[in-house]
């Protein structure tokens, strides 16, 4: 995998300031360790980007989570931080072709990805064609696992009733994949600890669970971590593991280069 060129993360007189550094007894790190630190609006620039990579290796959060046009450019800002690169597939609507989303897949594997959230099709789940369904995510988890990445499935609960929410939980774990995710954050509904219970029930101890959409507080993600999540999804990562409603880093474009 190539470097992304003249993008490297350094301390420069106005970068990462500390002058606002982590408090201890506000910063809870247990929790910015299940986080995956997301960023997937339409209209995310490069310096967001950039802003989003130095609060995940300050904060020492599981990962990133953006589209892959900035899988590149994270995987270099991320090189030896401990910091995974996440990525989406067939996002995020899930309604690609099954070649499509493979290729997709491979593509962000070779640009630096070390997870892949991928989106069912759910309109074939809703009409039934579970072989279709489970087909698709056999072809993403097929091309990711040969590379040792992670496949977190996205079946979307705010959409399904409960009886097609198992389903596709069962469907993910008979393609292999490596987790089942509640949401894509793009549709109505979010992650719910009903929700986060009943994927835990299906799936067991052998999947993760990763709870994602509309988590905004500590006190939310302490309360899906309890039902049944290993990892969480969220933008709001920072305000969360801090209880602070902006960020406790000062960052300037001159000290991301």
């Amino acid at each position: 995998m190539k470097k992304n060129a003249g993008r490297k993360i350094r301390n420069g007189e106005k970068g990462i300031s500390d002058d606002h550094s982590k408090k201890q007894n506000a910063f809870d790190d247990k929790l910015a360790q299940v986080i995956d630190h997301a960023l997937l609006k339409p209209e995310a620039t490069i310096q967001e980007i950039e802003n989003l990579c130095a609060e995940a290796k300050h904060y020492g959060f599981a990962s990133v989570c953006i589209n892959p046009t900035y899988v590149k450019l994270c995987a270099d800002l991320l090189r030896g931080s401990g910091v995974k690169v996440g990525t989406v597939v067939g996002f995020p609507f899930g309604a690609t072709s099954s070649a499509a989303k493979a290729f997709e897949t491979e593509r962000a594997i070779k640009h630096g990805a070390h997870e892949v959230d991928m989106v069912i099709n759910v309109g074939m789940l809703k009409s039934g064609e579970y072989d279709y369904v489970e087909h698709d995510i056999v072809g993403v988890v097929d091309i990711a696992h040969r590379f040792d990445v992670l496949v977190k499935v996205i079946i979307e609960t705010g959409l399904l009733n409960n009886d097609e929410k198992i389903k596709a939980c069962v469907l993910a774990k008979h393609a292999g994949a490596d987790f089942v995710k509640t949401s894509t954050g793009f549709v109505k509904g979010g992650a719910t600890v009903q929700d986060v219970a009943l994927m835990r029930k299906v799936v067991g101890p052998e999947l993760g669970v990763k709870a994602s959409g509309g988590v905004r507080s500590r006190k939310q993600a302490h309360a899906l971590l309890a039902s049944g999540a290993t990892r969480i999804g969220t933008s709001a990562g920072v305000k969360i593991v801090t209880e602070k409603g902006r960020a406790l880093l000062s960052i300037t474009s001159r000290g991301l280069r």
